[in-house]
């Protein structure tokens, strides 16, 4: 599994955290940024990151900025993507499970650092069941490709 994490600057703390967590789990990642506290622009971290998953270069994305929604949001304006809000260890498991999410983002100023890193985990250890659930993702991709 090959992960893409990236942040803005209200996410950087955070992005620091789960990147240790993608090190111990033994996960290939590219952290892209940004590496700074002064204000930029979510979209220009989101935007890339997801198109470097859909495009099949990376597997899944963890986007972080400070409330998550922003990150969310931008990453599925891109074809292909499935970009879940997570802020809780039941939705981290049941996001890849039930919807097969291909990005996690997260708010720094939302959830701490310990629960960040447990869902991180969850997320990235949890496979998706398909089954039912694989018609009802189909579902998405057969509008995206009208």
């Amino acid at each position: 599994m090959k992960v893409i994490l990236a942040s803005d600057h209200g996410g950087v703390n955070l992005r620091r955290e789960v990147a240790d967590v993608l090190t111990d789990l033994q996960v290939e990642f590219e952290d892209i940024g940004c590496n700074c506290e002064s204000s930029v622009d979510y979209p220009d971290y989101a935007i890339p990151a997801a198109e470097r998953v859909a495009s099949g270069e990376f597997d899944k994305a963890i986007l972080i900025c400070g409330t998550g929604i922003g990150m969310s949001i931008s990453a599925n304006k891109v074809k292909g993507i499935r970009a879940a809000l997570v802020h809780d260890l039941f939705t981290a498991k049941v996001t890849r499970e039930h919807n097969d999410s291909n990005v996690l983002c997260m708010g720094e100023r939302v959830i701490g650092p310990g629960l960040a890193k447990e869902i991180a985990r969850t997320w990235v250890s949890t496979d998706f069941e398909a089954g039912r659930h694989e018609r009802r993702v189909s579902k998405i991709a057969e509008y995206e490709n009208k």
